[in-house]
């Protein structure tokens, strides 16, 4: 069995949630690699050696592209702001390295336009992390609407909000800054174009609003002015003919992981919501009420960690079943998931939204 090296840049939230699932993924799944948590990356020196012992990493690093020059490592895992996903991404393109970043993709479009061209030239493996799109759930629920459960589809309203910004005193980080992040739009909303994208397809047009609530945060014993945006609504045209709504937001009081739809059509209606992700909910036209339909063993992905329905899927869970999906596809099976071609398309509709905002009209895909 061909050994496959690991190397993580990054040990924030996101870099603990891939270390667990670099980890877990073999404990329930057969694998075609043995996997080695070769290097890890951090730059604090110390947080870098805690951190690769504490997670089981062979060696650490201060300096990322070491851990990309590393020869042990085969697989870049990038789990940093997002202002260093271009600058590393393309270094480990350009060694030949298999990619799996974070999304969003990049700060901007022509960075992404530049990450997918070099991806193509690379000819490697290459992932972002859209890791709620590997729920069984939203596996099943992109099956009802393929299969003509729901009829034609007319209409798709979708939500991501949560509240991790909502208090004005929060202080400023570097998601409050154009140049290193994208605000709301990008933090949760690209979660929730790339959803859209997967479950109905294609989006040709979109009109959209896009607002600043709080203009100054918080920064030691001064304020800084804020320049993205809190929240942003956007009218959509998917190319199905289907029309939607999309509303993005990291001030809604109350929310934790607010990422739901609801999609009709002709012959009926199906909702979800990430804080109970382990259900859809499905009205068929002639049946009196909705009905519940609960995750189970029955459904691809769910049995590896679960014998038994009802007992439920987590994060955690969500990130190793697209870790899973990575390792399948460097392995040559075909699997799902969001790479370098599929984020660049979210970006560009993020790109879209944000010109149809600036510009106060409609702005067709191809525009951009």
């Amino acid at each position: 069995m061909r050994e496959l090296g690991i190397g993580l840049i990054g040990t924030g939230f996101m870099g603990r949630a891939h270390a667990l699932a670099f980890r877990n993924v073999s404990a329930v799944f057969e694998l075609p690699f043995r996997l080695t948590l070769a290097a890890l990356a951090d730059a604090d020196p110390q947080r870098a050696r805690h951190c690769a012992e504490a997670w089981g990493f062979a060696g650490h690093h201060s300096d990322w592209q070491q851990l990309i020059d590393d020869p042990k490592v085969n697989l870049v895992a990038i789990t940093t702001p997002n202002h260093l996903h271009y600058p590393m991404a393309m270094a480990a393109l350009a060694a030949g390295k298999a990619v799996y970043c974070e999304k969003p993709l990049a700060v901007n479009l022509e960075q992404a336009s530049a990450m997918c061209q070099a991806a193509r030239d690379a000819g490697v493996v290459t992932r972002v992390g859209y890791n709620y799109q590997h729920n069984p759930m939203i596996t099943l629920a992109h099956d009802l609407i393929r299969d003509g459960e729901l009829g034609e589809i007319i209409s798709f309203q979708g939500e991501f909000s949560e509240d991790f910004m909502a208090n004005p005193d929060s202080p400023w980080s570097w998601r409050c800054d154009p140049d290193h992040a994208g605000g709301a739009l990008a933090d949760l909303g690209s979660h929730l174009l790339a959803m859209a994208r997967y479950l109905l397809g294609d989006i040709e047009a979109v009109c959209a609003d896009t607002q600043t609530v709080h203009t100054q945060r918080p920064a030691g014993t001064t304020q800084k002015p804020i320049n993205v945006d809190d929240q942003v609504h956007a009218l959509l045209r998917f190319a199905n003919g289907a029309r939607g709504t999309f509303s993005s937001s990291w001030l809604k009081h109350g929310y934790k992981n607010h990422l739901s739809f609801e999609i009709s059509g002709t012959r009926g209606t199906l909702t979800f919501d990430q804080e109970r992700l382990n259900e859809l909910r499905l009205f068929r036209a002639g049946q009196d009420g909705f009905q519940r339909l609960l995750a189970g063993p029955d459904l691809p992905g769910y049995a590896a960690f679960s014998p038994a329905p009802g007992h439920q899927l987590g994060y955690n869970e969500l990130k190793t079943l697209e870790v899973h999906d990575l390792l399948m596809a460097l392995a040559g099976s075909h699997q799902g998931g969001t790479d370098f071609e599929q984020a660049w398309a979210v970006e560009r509709l993020a790109t879209a939204i944000r010109l149809a905002a600036h510009e106060r009209r409609w702005v067709r895909l191809e525009e951009v």
